[in-house]
């Protein structure tokens, strides 16, 4: 990618973003684990993460007008991980774990669950400055932590295939559609979350059944 004589090497300019997302997988399914060595119920229920291809920065880097000096300070989602939760109220008990950690800085909270998009995405996104130690000393780095539900995860991931397919212009039926699922998605979160005791008492029986 070039911009007025400059070049981006990709190769260097992302593994520092790579390493990120290497540790901060470990550090929180870390504290999964620990929840379960507690026998205790984890407000995770998984943990992934991704570096963003080079065409999805240089498309978004495009979309925005951010010229190449910039991509890093404006682009948010370079480092991207994902907490996906059993619960909505999972997802706040996640996000205070978060805010309590002394090896990173938030830099911003977006709520996409009080107030979703106008897509029907719900989410919750921490944007965080993570350090990095390099060869050239520390690099602090931004990196985007998604916390979502189940049935949130299962939207998104659908909607992110439809955009991918209709290149961000999908046509209003399928759109119409996507927010009626968002919506009952939530709905779904909502019941699973007034019997949320219920099944935490069975998933601790059967767990202790199997021991």
């Amino acid at each position: 990618m070039e911009s007025g004589g400059n070049t981006l090497k990709w190769d260097i300019f992302l593994a520092p973003y790579s390493q990120a997302v290497d540790e901060l997988k470990i550090k929180l399914k870390g504290m999964r684990k620990q929840f379960d060595y507690e026998s205790r119920h984890s407000p995770i229920e998984f943990v992934t993460g991704r570096v963003k291809p080079i065409t999805s920065i240089v498309d978004k880097a495009k979309r925005r007008e951010i010229p190449i000096p910039k991509i890093e300070e404006e682009v948010q989602d370079i480092a991207g991980l994902r907490v996906v939760c059993p619960f909505v109220d999972d997802i706040y008990e996640v996000v205070e774990m978060i805010r309590a950690r002394q090896d990173f800085e938030i830099a911003e909270e977006k709520d996409y669950i009080e107030k979703n998009k106008e897509s029907g995405y719900r989410s919750y996104h921490v944007i965080i400055r993570y350090p990095v130690e390099t060869i050239h000393g520390e690099r602090k780095i931004l990196a985007e932590i998604q916390i979502r539900t189940l049935a949130m995860n299962f939207w998104a991931i659908n909607e992110h295939s439809l955009n991918y397919k209709y290149s961000g212009q999908i046509p209003e039926d399928v759109t119409t559609r996507l927010r009626n699922a968002a919506e009952a998605a939530f709905r779904l979160d909502e019941e699973m979350s007034k019997i949320r005791q219920e099944i935490r008492e069975a998933q601790e029986y059967f767990r202790r059944t199997k021991e």
